[in-house]
């Protein structure tokens, strides 16, 4: 009788490849994201992922439970990659906000209103007035007297005369019947070094301490409107009518040179 002595073959252990596939999966993911600077927070958790999944791979090789060394290795140094492209990426993205808003403040701060200086220039054919508006006056909400001049950082400088009757054309729009029309003579002085375009000059006025809305006239005796550019050194004068009820004693005239300009105004005395 014969017996069969063959021992059974030990099983295969089934190797843990798992953790160095995702890790490559993930490295190659985070690398491709990092070359994109907006992108470092993704390139950075995937990059971090795989570098650590990628070290756990490693020692699952160490210890025979996986046999994807390549693999591992690689997912590991991708992730790695991952890591330094994000810092990069992170780094770039800060620069540029923080130009970018750099960027911001300065045309803020270009497009800021230019406010006109808080003393107002007496004409240079008269000696300064003793009740001329001074700094602190101004600064109390009181205008300018007629023939004062408000001068802006850029050295424009606006000045309004004094209030005079105006009679009305037939065919003058903005006059009513029974009002009283004044005329005023609004000089603009351009003492930068730059062309000013007075395209979007404003003027507007009230009447009486009411401040009753002065309608402006137009007519052929007085002009609507400034046009064109004043040239460094040069001026342009306009007179413009406003309507006023009659026994009106006194008229604010507010003038704004632009958009970047604050108004000034002027507290005239009719009379």
């Amino acid at each position: 009788m014969s017996y069969d002595t063959q021992v059974p073959a030990a099983p295969q252990r089934v190797m843990r490849n798992g953790l160095g596939t995702a890790a490559l999966i993930l490295g190659i993911i985070g690398a491709l994201s990092g070359l994109i600077p907006l992108l470092f927070w993704l390139a950075g958790t995937l990059g971090l992922i795989a570098l650590i999944l990628g070290l756990v791979g490693k020692g699952r090789v160490k210890r025979g439970e996986a046999n994807n060394k390549g693999v591992t290795l690689t997912g590991a140094v991708l992730g790695l990659v991952s890591l330094i492209l994000a810092t990069v990426g992170l780094v770039i993205t800060v620069t540029a906000v923080s130009d970018a808003v750099e960027e911001i403040d300065k045309a803020v701060q270009s497009a800021a209103p230019k406010e006109p200086s808080a003393k107002a220039e007496a004409p240079a054919s008269e000696a300064p007035a003793s009740d001329a508006p001074a700094a602190d006056d101004k600064a109390k909400g009181k205008g300018l007297a007629d023939g004062d001049s408000s001068v802006y950082d850029d050295k424009l400088k606006v000045t309004v005369s004094d209030p005079k009757p105006y009679t009305a054309g037939e065919y003058a729009v903005g006059h009513t019947k029974g009002n009283q029309a004044y005329k005023v003579t609004v000089v603009i002085e351009n003492g930068g070094t730059e062309k000013f375009d007075t395209t979007l000059t404003s003027m507007t006025a009230r009447a009486g301490a009411e401040g009753v809305e002065a309608e402006q006239i137009f007519d052929e005796g007085v002009g609507s409107a400034f046009e064109g550019d004043i040239l460094p050194g040069k001026k342009a004068t306009l007179t413009v009518a406003f309507d006023a009820p009659k026994g009106t004693k006194d008229l604010t005239v507010e003038v704004s040179p632009g958009l970047d300009y604050d108004a000034s105004q002027w507290e005239l005395k009719i009379g």
